[in-house]
């Protein structure tokens, strides 16, 4: 091999490497992750910003009404910002301060902030995630196991290998 050739594959190496190595190092964006919450395999990837809007939703198992469990994003955490239901059933806040709007009984948390979320979703409540403005059914996604839920940053590499279900 001649020479400048030589030279020219080493630079093209070493540019390949470096451009790795930022990739992984540069904080990229943040995302939403739904993982099961035993193995840890990722179940979806969604990116999210500051203050997007998280909204678990399911109909309670008793009363049969729906619940809105309502967070936003604040850096890696998610921070419990209202929750909506219809009716009093179990693990509903009946000693809460609550108000009532548009038929639903409205309670505003303070301070409930998560790192992380666990969510077993059932075949009868038909527990559902929205992101944003997109809709993700949490029963077939995880074939109704327990899952994880968590906000991370991850890098730019990362990011651009993940694929989203």
């Amino acid at each position: 091999m001649p020479q400048h050739r030589y030279k020219l594959v080493t630079l093209a190496v070493l540019l390949l490497v470096c451009s790795a190595g930022l990739a992984t190092a540069i904080p990229g964006e943040r995302v939403l992750v739904v993982s099961d919450a035993d193995t840890g395999e990722q179940l979806l990837a969604v990116p999210v910003e500051e203050n997007t809007t998280v909204n678990l939703s399911y109909m309670h198992s008793v009363e049969k009404t729906p619940v809105y469990d309502i967070y936003e994003v604040h850096g890696e955490r998610l921070d419990n910002t209202e929750m909506r239901f219809q009716s009093y059933g179990w693990g509903l806040p009946a000693r809460e301060d609550v108000y009532t709007e548009n038929g639903f009984f409205v309670f505003n948390p303070e301070n409930r902030s998560y790192d992380e979320l666990y969510v077993k979703p059932g075949r009868i409540a038909s527990h559902r995630l929205t992101v944003g403005d997109q809709t993700y059914d949490l029963v077939s996604l995880s074939d109704a196991q327990s899952v994880r839920i968590t906000v991370e940053r991850r890098s730019v590499l990362s990011t651009a290998l993940s694929l989203e279900p």
